[in-house]
């Protein structure tokens, strides 16, 4: 990498990026990037002049020699490139907000990466991204990919399974959402937590806590008790657990458990937001509005504090850390999305899994767990079953698959249900899915 360093974004127009160039300006020292190529497709070429202009005003007030390129050519910007991050929308919110609002009018959740709404993200991203696995093999076939694409757990599943590369690692800001959720019920700083990791994206269970490296579980499982503790990241509305279940659980949740732990009061949530304030797509279109207006401003040179308010906070933390102990071969601790190799027991190894790993330039090497208790497995099973086989829809087209993929998550209450509305999903999102109606494209 003597050359200067190269980092490929897809999506590089989303309203996350200016998150992931504070990162690399903080860690310039250690990470000399050279080239920072911005690609979008033509549909968010707006999105990605505004923010393209404003890292560079980012960079140029940190007084930094990076290159940043805007591009609607992905071949252009991957040409060469160290590493290729992905963080796209096919489809944009609007598909999002579909996706969260068609199951509700069957009684059942509609969540962005969980259920009916995970699985259709899954059927329009897995195709596009195995696609730039390919033009990787041919154009930077020494490159890592990192992707923060929705639901990462899913799409890292597909690469492992339906990809010729094998440098892939899905990342996910929960995790160290959580270390900040407990370093604040603590008052004490984030580098002082550690917290032990496994399960899957989204259904990741904190396994053990430590504090300067003693173990102080049980009293943050005492706070985690109190309501008002309940979720650490901001776009998920917690409505604080049980005593008792919490404390017979005896792991950490994430906020995305409270789809599964709390199902019913979720769907009730959700369906009193569709009607009142909207669905979380429909929110999250106004807070962009508003940020890419900021963006615009020709005197901000800075990411925006209200970028918080969308979700990623702590993105640049997680993605930049991540690359930077690649990099370097650093060998310290995280949680990221890789193939589990035995560390979980009750997960097939060639699976990917969401486990603490030590990073090194090879790659994250997972930390052995075992199993997970006895109260998580069957749930983390059911979801990885649920994974694998959207993951097989995505890539093959396959209509039934997709009908089996949501009738065996445990959103979904019947396979009734779930045809309809895999059928009514399915007309919605067409556009994005032609793999499954190839057979009405006429052939002359």
């Amino acid at each position: 990498m003597a050359k200067g360093i190269k980092i490929a974004t897809i999506g590089g127009g989303s309203s996350y990026t200016p998150e992931l160039v504070e990162g690399f300006i903080k860690r310039y020292d250690e990470f000399p990037l050279s080239e920072l190529w911005l690609v979008d497709v033509e549909t968010g070429k707006e999105k990605l002049e505004i923010v393209g202009n404003l890292a560079k005003r980012m960079i140029k007030e940190a007084g930094l020699p990076i290159d940043v390129h805007l591009t609607l050519d992905r071949r252009e910007a991957l040409k060469d490139a160290d590493f290729v991050t992905t963080q796209f929308r096919v489809g944009g919110l609007d598909a999002r907000a579909k996706d969260e609002r068609i199951p509700v009018k069957y009684g059942v959740l509609g969540q962005e990466t969980n259920g009916a709404g995970g699985l259709f993200k899954g059927l329009r991203t897995i195709p596009v991204i195995l696609g730039i696995t390919k033009d990787m093999e041919e154009l930077c076939p020494n490159a890592w990919l990192i992707n923060f694409t929705n639901p990462a757990g899913m799409v890292t599943e597909a690469v492992l399974r339906y990809s010729n590369i094998d440098r892939v690692v899905g990342l996910c800001n929960v995790p160290i959402g959580m270390e900040m959720g407990v370093a604040k019920l603590l008052d004490v700083d984030h580098s002082r937590i550690r917290i032990d990791f496994a399960g899957l994206n989204h259904m990741v269970y904190g396994l053990e806590v430590y504090l300067d490296g003693v173990s102080v579980k049980k009293e943050v499982i005492e706070k985690l008790s109190d309501p008002e503790n309940s979720s650490f990241v901001k776009n998920i509305d917690g409505m604080g657990w049980e005593p008792e279940f919490i404390q017979a659980l005896d792991a950490l949740t994430c906020p995305y458990h409270m789809y599964y732990y709390k199902s019913k009061e979720m769907l009730d949530k959700a369906i009193e937001s569709s009607k009142t304030e909207g669905t979380r797509a429909e929110v999250v279109q106004a807070l962009e509005k508003d940020l890419f207006e900021l963006y615009k401003d020709e005197n901000l040179s800075i990411k925006p504090p209200q970028l918080e308010e969308r979700g990623g906070a702590y993105y640049s933390d997680a993605a930049v850390r991540l690359i930077t102990s690649i990099y370097n071969d650093k060998r310290d601790i995280q949680p990221v999305n890789t193939m589990n190799r035995g560390a979980i027991a009750s997960i097939p190894a060639e699976s990917a899994v969401e486990v603490s790993c030590v990073i090194t330039k090879d790659g994250p090497v997972p930390l052995a767990v075992g199993d997970l208790p006895v109260a998580a497995r069957g749930l983390v099973q059911q979801i990885k079953s649920f994974e694998r086989i959207s993951a097989e829809a995505a890539v093959t087209g396959d209509y039934n698959k997709a009908v089996l993929a949501l009738t065996i998550n445990p959103l979904t209450p019947s396979d009734k249900i779930a045809k309809e509305i895999i059928d009514e999903m399915m007309e919605a999102h067409k556009a994005h899915l032609p793999q499954f109606f190839q057979e009405e494209v006429s052939v002359n």
